[in-house]
């Protein structure tokens, strides 16, 4: 798998077009890995004013954007590993499907017990750390998510706003108790940049 190197610092919506450029040419899957500054993302079939805290995350300076796949909102910042994964195969339930379980797979291999979940999630201790959603195109597949390392779950909880059936689905009261930050499990990665290492290894090794 190839693995490409993008500057950190760039805002969101400049990813979301990296990933679209690549997705127009690409020859072979690739994978990148990207930081943002404090901004929420929701999917393209969900409303803002339903899923967002406007006026908290304007009031914190947080970015909110809208991506053309799927799925559900979430907040990032520099406490997130986002990962990006463009690949010509256009088979998109089998892409997900199979790049899901491998991402599962690199945080098994550190010893954490991750699984996988119909909801497009990676829990561990029922708890998720890592959420995903992709978009099919006619040159290609983009898969794209989270793995929360150290992410400000205050923010995190205040800056989206699930609706009380989506939380009952969950079996939660809110969104903090649905997730964890890999940061709080024992782990080798001291910091994100480590995690960061872990993952492109992972991929750049597979056969």
């Amino acid at each position: 798998m190839k693995i490409v190197d993008f500057p950190f610092g760039l805002s969101l919506a400049e990813y979301l077009a990296i990933e679209q450029d690549l997705v127009k040419s690409v020859q072979e899957p690739t994978l990148f890995t990207w930081i943002v500054s404090p901004t929420v993302i929701y999917g393209r079939h969900q409303s803002a004013e339903i899923e967002v805290n406007e006026t908290y995350c304007r009031e914190h300076h947080i970015a909110v954007v809208q991506r053309k796949s799927g799925g559900g909102c979430v907040y990032a910042d520099p406490g997130n590993l986002m990962i990006s994964f463009v690949t010509p195969d256009t088979h998109s339930e089998q892409v997900f499907t199979h790049f899901l379980s491998l991402v599962a797979q690199a945080i098994q291999a550190v010893g954490i017990q991750a699984v996988t979940t119909a909801h497009n999630d990676i829990l561990v201790n029922d708890r998720k750390v890592s959420g995903w959603a992709c978009f099919t195109c006619p040159t290609g597949t983009i898969v794209h998510g989270t793995m929360l390392y150290d992410v400000n779950l205050d923010a995190l909880q205040k800056a989206i706003t699930p609706t009380a059936a989506k939380l009952a689905k969950h079996a939660v009261a809110s969104v903090r108790q649905r997730v964890i930050n890999l940061r709080e499990l024992p782990t080798p990665f001291a910091s994100i940049q480590d995690l960061r290492t872990h993952i492109e290894t992972f991929f750049r090794n597979l056969e």
